[in-house]
């Protein structure tokens, strides 16, 4: 059984990697982080096949956690009533209220290292095995903390295994705790590492190119951000630093135009996202990026590639959105973009 994974770049097929690789007489598990690119998984799936195989299943990762891995073994035993997502146990928490809140729900990003206090490991690979035959992981960039040491465990069973991601992608955590794999995106060369000593073929090449993005939107995101990426298009594009008032009112009041902010999208009243949320979304045409004080002024210094990774990294989700134009407006705009 072989085991592979590819890093790949901005809109080079990650999703369609997978996607090509499915068998209507294999059985197939695939696992994704964010319910965007749950929701792409599932429609490319009905596309390839005109319906969604029985021997197919796609999870986002928590629910694959809870209803696949936990519920099988241990509800009976503790009666839990599903995931808190929005909160984490006391510090000093010790046995069950390390795990579970007091209303009987399951903190999330402790559910996995619950499964390996609980000596039920083997009894999941096992489990896993007898219902598959593929193991398919997308934004694999995204597992961390507990998430990261399951994924590693499971990556031992028996299977032909594939995961697909993009470092640079990286902008939210499956899970964090503690000092538990803190510093495993702070250098691309040892998280590479990592796959290669439990057996992978570490793939930098299959998907090195992007289909969404023209060569002077990833020109730009290559000289801005320090993020190498490369283009299988010919035409260009345009990237704009907006300057003119005329021109930034006609973008802030164009509904065909998505706004990506950092953060706190929802109030501005236009259509928007924050640039982190926009991973997963592949149909954006042209792309407006509005800068907040500190980016514009990493901008303007030339500096973007020293901003933080997390805000390079979810600045580089959001311009590798668009299949067009994307212009780039600082938030000063939006004081007299959306006056009469």
């Amino acid at each position: 059984m072989g085991k592979c994974i590819i890093l790949a770049v901005a809109g080079s097929g990650k999703t369609s990697s997978i996607i090509n690789r499915l068998d209507e007489n294999k059985r197939t598990l695939i696992i994704t982080y964010t319910n965007n690119n749950f929701d792409n998984l599932r429609l490319k799936t009905i596309k390839r096949f005109g319906y969604l195989p029985s021997n197919i299943k796609i999870f986002t990762y928590f629910t694959f956690l809870y209803s696949f891995c936990y519920k099988p073994f241990l509800y009976l035993k503790y009666r839990t009533k599903g995931i808190n997502y929005k909160s984490k146990p006391h510090m000093y928490a010790k046995g069950l209220p390390r795990y579970i809140d007091k209303y009987g729900r399951l903190y999330h990003y402790r559910i996995s290292k619950f499964l390996e206090e609980s000596k039920i490991q083997s009894d999941v690979n096992k489990r896993i095995r007898n219902y598959f035959d593929n193991l398919f992981i997308d934004e694999i960039q995204d597992f961390a903390g507990n998430d990261f040491n399951f994924i590693k465990k499971i990556s031992e069973l028996d299977l032909n295994v594939l995961y697909v991601g993009d470092f640079y992608q990286h902008t939210f955590d499956t899970s964090r705790d503690g000092n538990v794999n803190k510093s495993l995106h702070n250098d691309y060369l040892k998280y590479q590492k990592q796959f290669e000593e439990l057996g992978f073929q570490v793939d930098l090449n299959s998907l090195e190119k992007s289909y969404r993005c023209s060569p002077s939107l990833c020109e730009f995101i290559s000289r801005k951000l320090g993020i190498k990426i490369d283009s299988h298009r010919i035409s260009n594009s345009n990237v704009v630093f907006v300057t003119d008032e005329h021109d930034a009112r006609r973008i802030i009041l164009s509904n065909e135009i998505i706004k990506l902010f950092y953060n706190e999208h929802y109030k501005y009243s236009c259509r928007s996202l924050n640039w982190g949320e926009s991973k997963g979304i592949d149909y954006f045409d042209d792309v407006c990026i509005v800068l907040n004080k500190k980016t514009e002024k990493y901008f303007i210094e030339e500096k973007l590639d020293e901003s933080p990774p997390i805000v390079k990294n979810k600045l580089y989700v959001a311009c590798s959105r668009a299949r067009n134009n994307l212009y780039i407006l600082s938030g000063s705009w939006f004081d007299i973009g959306t006056s009469s």
